[in-house]
């Protein structure tokens, strides 16, 4: 007897249908072409000075980030290759923002051509947009829509307090809210301070306000109370630490690089004047328990000095010229000396330029604008001084802070800020300020809109009680009180309409105005 077997098994039956069913499902796909919209992958940030401190916003609910002048363009990535024209004619920023498209593969670049002005929230989006392939095959498939929104940091600055109420304590104004902020305590009269790249501190020299020795600086940081772009949360405003003490060296002058990773600070010897130079430290410590250890910085001595764009080196004035000195503990060898130039006033954010300054035997100064190509350019000479310099980061210009000699029997000197285009060399006058006063401090806006300064006014007879507090210029003179002014910009370029703009005083009483990054 025998017995009949089928010749395909349940399980095979199941298999083979199931087969046909997928060969039914692909042939149906292939049959309708490529459905699948394109859609941007990813909305990433280019920072100024390092590609590894890219912001990448992966999640597009995460709205709002906010963006300081270091980013300075943004990158949309795209699942399949695109169309450029397509996306460049679609892509939107509201409210205007000028920039140039480039493009590597499925990643486009947009650059700002000025940074982004502070205190402003930017919505970012793209439709109507077609991937490479559906354009040549003549396909009206348009990608996903797309929208973010982004915000610039408020417009914030830092002074020293001059009323009643925050003399001698650091203070933060917000222009864009119109909230003002304490940061300090009142048992510190602050004397100097730099606020770190990303905001989230200020590193500051301050003595103990029942004391009358101006040199008994020490160095601490306090937070501000905002966060790094990167960051969501930030630490409580007004949290002071002491950094370094004073217990053997005297802290003079110091310098934050642009990293905001390296401290540099001028010290001297308490019982050795003659042991006087340059110390580097880290900003923060490795151990939460333990501060950051200065090294000393062997060298000759020197004078000024600022920390170079890369963070890297620093430009100390040495006899009469400037040398350039590597950020370690040798720095006998310098990485390059300009004899020429006894002082920088100033670096271009890219470090391919500096502002410097060329002391003349007839006690007249030069200004010289000097590249990394060895190019050497004047740009202004003066019987005066030459107080401050700064780069805008929106404009070839270089916006400066002189003084000029007045004729007459009694020494004078007449302040006024100017522009300079550092391209052609044109001159642009934008204040003269009152005669003999030498204590102006200027500072130039991060998104280059705006220049503060100030107006102290001085006691010729000082009365002051024992163990009060008071407030002194660097010419040791007392401050009465202080007025702060900002003054808006435009490009040389806009001569008419920068005509009309006139400073503004703002209703804070307080001296030594910076803005926050």
């Amino acid at each position: 007897m025998t017995t009949k077997k089928s010749f395909f098994q349940p399980l095979d039956r199941v298999a083979i249908a199931l087969m046909l069913l997928l060969i039914l499902v692909i042939g149906l796909i292939i049959s309708q072409g490529d459905v699948v919209r394109v859609r941007v992958r990813e909305f990433t940030w280019k920072h100024l000075q390092s590609e590894e401190k890219d912001i990448s916003v992966t999640n597009f609910t995460t709205q709002n980030q906010k963006i300081g002048s270091e980013y300075k363009a943004f990158i949309l990535t795209f699942s399949r290759p695109m169309d450029t024209k397509s996306v460049e004619e679609n892509l939107k920023i509201e409210p205007p923002l000028a920039g140039t498209f480039s493009w590597a593969g499925r990643r486009m670049g947009y650059s700002f051509i000025t940074p982004a002005p502070y205190g402003t929230t930017y919505k970012v989006s793209l439709e109507g947009a077609k991937d490479k392939f559906a354009t040549q095959e003549k396909i009206n498939k348009t990608i996903q829509p797309f929208q973010t929104t982004f915000s610039t940091r408020d417009r914030v600055i830092l002074y020293i307090g001059a009323s009643d109420e925050d003399q001698g304590r650091l203070v933060l104004y917000n222009l864009t809210r119109g909230q003002k902020k304490i940061l300090t305590p009142k048992d510190l009269i602050v004397t100097d301070f730099k606020p770190f790249p990303d905001g989230q501190k200020i590193l500051f020299s301050a003595r103990p306000a029942d004391s009358q020795d101006l040199l008994s600086a020490q160095l601490y940081t306090v937070t501000t109370g905002f966060s790094a772009p990167h960051e969501t949360k930030a630490e409580p405003a007004a949290k002071v630490d002491l950094l370094l003490d004073n217990k053997e060296y005297q802290n003079l002058k110091f310098d934050v690089s642009p990293d905001g990773q390296t401290i540099v600070v001028q010290r001297g010897k308490k019982d050795n004047p003659g042991d006087f130079g340059l110390w580097f430290m880290p900003a923060t410590s490795d151990s939460s328990d333990k501060k950051p250890t200065p090294q000393r910085l062997q060298s000759q001595p020197g004078g000024d000095f600022m920390i170079t764009p890369d963070s890297k080196a620093v430009a100390l004035a040495q006899g009469q010229g400037t040398a350039i000195l590597p950020l370690q503990k040798d720095g006998t060898k310098p990485l390059d000396f300009f004899p020429q130039f006894g002082l920088v006033q100033a670096f271009s954010g890219d470090g391919s330029q500096a502002a410097m300054v060329k002391f003349n035997t007839d006690y007249t100064r030069d200004l010289f604008l000097v590249t990394n190509q060895g190019v050497q350019k004047k740009l202004l000479s003066t019987t005066g001084s030459i107080v401050n310099c700064q780069f805008d980061t929106a404009s070839p210009t270089l916006y400066c802070l002189l003084t000029q000699l007045l004729p007459g029997e009694y020494y004078q000197e007449q302040p006024y800020l100017t522009a300079i285009d550092i391209k052609t060399g044109e001159q642009k006058p934008l204040l003269v300020l009152p005669p003999d006063q030498r204590n102006i401090q200027m500072s130039l806006s991060p998104d280059g809109l705006g220049l503060l300064f100030d107006q102290i006014q001085t006691q010729t007879n000082p009365t002051t009680t024992p163990n009060a507090p008071f407030l002194t210029t660097d010419d040791g003179e007392t401050i009465a009180t202080s007025s702060l002014w900002l003054m808006p910009l435009l490009p040389i370029a806009d001569a008419q309409t920068s005509a009309d703009l006139k400073p503004e005083q703002l209703p804070l009483t307080g001296f030594y105005p910076r803005w926050l990054p």
